[in-house]
């Protein structure tokens, strides 16, 4: 079966005292299972796009690898009822991966479910190492190209997007997904398969600053989260501890930062 991201759909549009059928394109929404070395871990709910990036950077974000090269395989094959991804992990990862195993659900929601106890919620972190600065003028620049480059978005209505930027406010790439974690993590893998500099850019956000989208970005090196929506203070208060700078209510000529404003400059 052809997974597709977008899909037609016939709709019944009612205006004006009237009600009349077309087409609309409307956002794929299907499960996507992630199998290490035979052990089913997950099953997000996700956009059928760009599958062996989220499987690589779900496992980079959520601490099952530690690097890309802990990975020796990744087969993704579709079902009926979804996509199968089917991971070779290294013994080491694979250990400590069992050693910490949990059950979680889809995470379109709070990002958080299948987590047992207060203290699994924040992992150890170091913080980020940062070498550049960021020009204010330069997240304007991003954010007048963000919508433009959000093509799945533009058709559906219904998906959120990610991108990277470089330091001289250049999109580099954008993925979307119907969950923001999820987007994120297509967006970790895609820097994994491509061997990014994280201290060369920053990511943008269609969504709020949560805690675990910080959390996701920590854990990669990420050290610049721009959000055209608001973060929680948990965000704030793990961006401040990891060293990275978060931007909220980010507009063409209005941010607001949370955290470590010493990385910018007019």
């Amino acid at each position: 079966m052809n997974h597709t991201p977008a899909q037609s759909r016939t709709v019944w549009v009612a205006q004006a005292g009237q009600c009349s059928s077309t087409s609309d394109n409307i956002s794929a929404e299907i499960p996507v299972a992630l199998v290490y070395n035979g052990i089913s871990h997950v099953v997000l709910m996700a956009t059928p796009a760009n599958i062996t990036e989220l499987a690589l950077g779900f496992s980079l974000s959520e601490g099952i690898i530690e690097n890309a090269e802990q990975i020796y395989a990744i087969d993704v094959s579709e079902h009926q009822h979804g996509i199968m991804v089917e991971i070779e992990l290294a013994s080491a990862a694979f250990s400590r991966l069992k050693s910490r195993r949990r059950q979680m659900s889809g995470r379109t929601g709070c990002g958080l479910c299948g987590i047992d106890s207060l203290a699994a919620v924040q992992p150890e972190l170091k913080p980020v190492l940062r070498t550049e600065h960021i020009n204010f003028s330069i997240i304007g620049q991003v954010l007048t190209d963000f919508n433009q480059c959000q093509q799945l978005r533009a058709q559906t209505g219904s998906v959120h997007g990610v991108v990277w930027a470089d330091m001289f406010g250049r999109i580099v790439t954008v993925r979307e997904d119907i969950g923001r974690h999820n987007a994120l993590d297509k967006l970790i893998g895609w820097g994994l398969r491509t061997k990014v500099d994280w201290k060369q850019g920053f990511v943008v956000l269609s969504s709020r600053a949560s805690f675990e989208m910080v959390m996701k970005s920590a854990i990669t090196g990420i050290g610049c989260i721009v959000a055209v929506s608001a973060p929680t203070t948990y965000a704030i208060d793990l961006a401040h501890k990891a060293n990275i700078t978060l931007v909220g209510f980010a507009r063409c000529n209005r941010q607001v930062i949370y955290t470590h404003p010493q990385y910018f400059h007019p």
